[in-house]
Formats: C-alpha cells, sequence, structure tokens
C-alpha cells in the first residue's frame, strides 16, 4: 500500500512506491531501521515483509515524530552494531549534511549480510530547504557505498527524461496556484494530464541519464 498523495505529485510516488515495494518483497525481511522515519509513511507497505518496523528520526524533524521509535540521527542511531537485519532510507540522504557517515552507520547497525535500501534524489528541484544539500548521479551512489563498504545488489533509475520533466513541470505549475487562483481546478486537470502523459512517455523513451531518482539497493559483506 503506497502512501497518500496529493494530485500534484502522484507521478514521483507512483514511480517510487512500486520500485520501493518491489525491492522490500525481494530483499527485506527481520527486523527493519526506518532512516528518518517520519510519520512511517510505509508501515503498510513494509508490514508484510518484515517483523519489526522500528523507525529513528531527530526530534525536530519536519514531519509528524509521534511514530519515531528511537530518538537520534543517521549519525547515531542509539542501538548496538549489527542490531538489524534490514534497512530503508527513502529521500533522506540528500538532507544530510554528512551522507558518508551516515552511510557508515547504517552499515554499523546491520548484521553481516543485512541489506539496506535507499531512495536517493538526482533530478530534483530544491526541498526542505534548508536542509537541502546534495544530488546524487549513479556513479556518485557506486563511489560513496562501495567507499564504506557496501555491495550495491542493485542500482536503478526512477524513471527518464519524460518522468522528471512531466513531474518538474507540474510542481512549476502549482506554484501559481495561490492567490485568485488557488484550488483553481483546472489546475487539477492539467496536472493530472501532465503526469499521465509523461508516464507513457517514459515507457516509450527511457532516457535513464534524465532520471529524477535512483533506488538503490546495499548490502553489508
Amino acid at each position: 500500500m503506497a502512501r497518500p498523495t496529493q494530485i500534484y505529485n502522484r507521478l514521483i510516488y507512483k514511480l517510487h512506491d512500486q520500485a520501493l515495494e518491489s525491492a522490500a518483497s525481494r530483499y527485506l525481511s527481520g527486523r527493519m531501521l526506518d532512516i528518518g522515519c517520519g510519520s512511517k509513511p510505509y508501515a503498510d507497505m513494509m508490514r508484510p515483509f518484515v517483523a519489526e518496523h522500528i523507525g529513528v528520526d531527530h526530534i525536530d524533524s519536519l514531519h509528524d515524530i509521534q511514530n519515531i521509535d528511537l530518538v537520534g540521527t543517521a549519525y547515531d542511531i542509539p542501538v548496538e552494531a549489527e542490531h538489524f537485519d534490514c534497512a530503508i532510507c527513502t529521500s533522506v540522504l540528500e538532507h544530510l549534511e554528512e551522507p558518508e557517515q551516515a552511510l557508515r552507520e547504517c552499515l554499523r547497525v546491520l548484521k553481516v549480510g543485512g541489506v539496506a535500501i535507499y531512495t536517493i534524489p538526482f533530478i530534483w528541484h530544491v526541498h526542505e530547504e534548508p536542509r537541502d544539500f546534495y544530488r546524487f548521479s549513479k556513479y556518485g551512489i557506486e563511489y560513496l557505498f562501495n567507499k564504506v563498504g557496501f555491495e550495491l545488489a542493485e542500482l536503478k533509475a526512477l524513471s527518464g527524461f519524460w518522468g522528471t520533466f512531466g513531474q518538474l513541470l507540474v510542481y512549476n505549475i502549482y506554484r501559481f496556484n495561490r492567490g485568485p487562483l488557488r484550488w483553481f481546478r483546472l489546475i487539477d486537470v492539467a496536472a493530472l494530464i501532465i503526469q499521465a502523459v509523461a508516464l507513457q512517455l517514459d515507457h516509450w523513451d527511457r532516457a535513464e541519464k534524465w532520471t529524477c531518482m535512483y533506488i538503490a539497493v546495499a548490502r553489508k559483506k
């Protein structure tokens, strides 16, 4: 089950959540850590695959923190080493000043052979500023994960040019959804049409070097 979406972001969540659920069904089991969990939007999705879903986040998170199980950071997770069988970290790495340090901490708390699934943006607008620091190419992802000691089992682009362009075009249109135009229904209709067309074009012409985001599946050696 995917998280609830708004009209303007259905395309990105469709692409993201389908890829995440597919990877989760094939790789995740046992006790799972959710790094930067916020409100745990993927709790329902993960329930069939894992025995425990433990979320860690900092107390000043911009998201609802009622579902946090461990108060900590991606750099300092308050558990002993090799405590978790698997982990997820969805669209968090770009918000961390020291992504390498965060990957090392995830590696520390995973058991040997444990798997972590990360979703990581590449071509995407600035968001949740000022805490938005990085974008990652596939080569940057490979370099960072290999450097800290992870073995990449999968690294996939979630969209091509059209998916990225269509979704960012809709986000841009919604900049004008204010003042006398706020909730103007034609904006919603246009957003749905653009996203639907972009999804079909993405199937036809998938130029992955224009992807909005990657999904990485990394294993602790």
